[in-house]
């Protein structure tokens, strides 16, 4: 049944006060807004954008290039499991833009998003302890029962990447855990307490002298596509959209790359 619009205010509320904490990139707020942003063509605003958990390094640095080009403006992030956010949409949080890692997601809510552009791509990569002491070489020896693999939950989109993966060579693994973020499932790596998981690459490169990555042949890789697009229910809605659209330009798109996403 439609939540009302009573309802729905009220969903809204619980859901701002449940967010996972957000992080704010720029300074403590105490900043003037001036003219400038408006120059660049975006007014200044303060947005809120629901990101993939895979993206909280590169989105980081990609907020704070973002303000110092649109002053005034200041860009608070709340990053989560892709099927996290989309909850978070249909709740009415207050948010001005969704970027998931997976299309299927943002299509799941395309009745609250404005048109979707994908801004990034991705790989899956194999996740092991710094050194590989396990000898991980391939997919195949995932399903090593003797190894303990972990892996994201099925509903999470780097969870879908790694069953449809795993299943296209039909290797059967039985994770110690099903996690609900990517980065969950590094921690579980970088922590000792999972043999190997799979993860993005970007994902792998964030932990240097943590975690190696082994490469998964092209051929047996799936490719993760990263959606963006602005939220009906921002009342940011002009600055949104200018947010969404750079990140399809080529200072975002470098600052995607050299943090190892692929091009759209």
């Amino acid at each position: 049944m439609a939540l009302t619009l009573a309802g729905r205010r009220a969903a809204a509320a619980l859901t701002a006060a449940l967010l996972v904490p957000l992080a704010a990139c720029g300074d403590d707020g105490s900043r003037e807004e001036s003219g400038a942003g408006k120059a660049t063509g975006a007014p200044p605003a303060r947005l809120t954008v629901l990101a993939a958990a895979s993206l909280t390094d590169v989105f980081k640095a990609a907020g704070a290039a973002y303000e110092k080009a649109h002053p005034g403006t200041r860009i608070t992030f709340s990053f989560a499991g892709s099927q996290e956010l989309v909850a978070q949409v249909r709740q009415g949080a207050p948010a001005d833009a969704l970027v998931t890692a997976d299309t299927r997601s943002m299509d799941s809510v395309k009745a609250d998003t404005g048109t979707p552009a994908v801004i990034a791509r991705n790989r899956l990569v194999i996740a092991t302890a710094e050194g590989n002491p396990h000898e991980v070489d391939a997919l195949e020896d995932l399903g090593d029962p003797k190894l303990k693999v972990v892996l994201a939950a099925p509903e999470v989109p780097a969870g879908k990447y790694s069953r449809k993966i795993l299943d296209a060579r039909r290797i059967t693994v039985r994770p110690v855990s099903q996690e609900p973020s990517v980065r969950a499932v590094l921690s579980k790596v970088e922590l000792g307490e999972a043999d190997a998981g799979l993860v993005y690459r970007t994902d792998a490169d964030s932990a240097p002298g943590k975690v190696d990555a082994v490469d998964i042949p092209d051929a047996q890789n799936a490719i993760a596509q990263y959606p963006a697009a602005t939220l009906k229910q921002s009342r940011n809605a002009e600055a949104a959209a200018a947010f969404v659209a750079w990140l399809s330009s080529p200072e975002a798109q470098k600052i995607l790359r050299d943090a190892g996403f692929q091009k759209p």
